[in-house]
């Protein structure tokens, strides 16, 4: 696939997600993060001519790179509804599931959304521009102690009671309005040698919080459970620890919290077998793709 087919989003551990997930070429698959379309691209160059592949994302910016295929639907929908619109398509079944969880490229280099520590753009942070809960709502309305719940919970930083504490003192004397401003009101907590971490980690605190991302994983990790056939595959890619944990702990037990329950003979019951190990981008992929360097492969076997 050449630069110009990537769309807008350079596909991440493309061809190991895509052999992970495809069993049957004449099977039913599902990308729940459509995006720039390069994994579906992949997906459907392996499918014969009776596969058919369906694809979610909430961004209408990824309504414009929709493929022409006649194996090919688009649902502009959020995953966490993915066995609704499945069986609104009359799809009970599919052979597999490949999730990408990352924030696209895209995303990232429009300002105005707001996602990336390198431009000044609004505090919106939003996957879907319909969403009703924008980073400048989390930002300027949540209480001190939410604000710093989410702050150590998905940012995992260890000052996040300062770092909420701050923000509310500052935006009692006006309205925090844009990246920039936020930048300004938390310098304090931003030395030179770790600003880009640091900020890296309250940006994400404040997108996870703003589209409830923990809540919709769990949500579609159980409904791909649901949908997939027996030997169906899952085949997800994450980028943080909050996400990869998750996704692991599925994996193993069918859970995320708490371990399942024994059979008679004291043997767990489990619904998925995971497959090989962990999968990580080669240092070549890094080297053109930077986004790819803190991506985790992993991919299980509905039993």
């Amino acid at each position: 696939m050449s630069k110009e087919e990537y769309g807008y989003h350079r596909p991440v551990l493309l061809t190991e997600s895509i052999d992970g997930l495809i069993t049957d070429p004449n099977g039913v698959y599902v990308d729940v993060t459509f995006g720039g379309g390069g994994h579906s691209r992949e997906i459907l160059s392996r499918l014969g001519s009776e596969g058919k592949l369906f694809a979610f994302d909430q961004d209408e910016d990824a309504l414009a790179n929709a493929i022409d295929d006649p194996r090919f639907t688009l649902i502009n929908q959020n995953f966490r509804y993915l066995k609704r619109y499945l069986r609104f398509h009359g799809v009970k079944e599919v052979d597999g599931v490949l999730g990408d969880l990352g924030v696209s490229s895209h995303q990232f280099d429009v300002p105005e959304r707001g996602f990336s520590t390198r431009f000044d753009g609004e505090l919106d942070m939003r996957m879907s521009q319909s969403g009703d809960v924008s980073a400048f709502n989390v930002v300027n309305e949540y209480e001190e102690a939410d604000l710093r719940n989410m702050f150590y919970m998905y940012g995992e930083l260890k000052n996040a009671g300062s770092i909420a504490n701050t923000i509310v003192k500052a935006r009692a004397e006006a309205p925090i309005k844009n990246t920039d401003e936020l930048k300004i009101v938390l310098a304090r907590f931003l030395p030179a040698h770790k600003s880009a971490k640091i900020l890296a980690q309250i940006y994400q605190a404040i997108r996870i919080e703003v589209n409830q991302e923990m809540d919709v994983l769990k949500e579609m990790l159980m409904q791909s459970l649901e949908v997939l056939k027996p030997e169906g595959r899952l085949s997800i890619i994450s980028y943080h620890s909050l996400e990869d944990r998750l996704v692991k702990r599925f994996m193993k037990n069918g859970m995320f919290e708490g371990e399942p329950e024994k059979d008679f003979f004291g043997r767990f019951e489990v619904p998925m077998k995971q497959l090989g190990k962990l999968i990580l981008p080669t240092d070549e992929e890094i080297a053109v793709n930077n986004r790819a360097r803190s991506a985790k492969l992993r991919i299980a076997e509905k039993k």
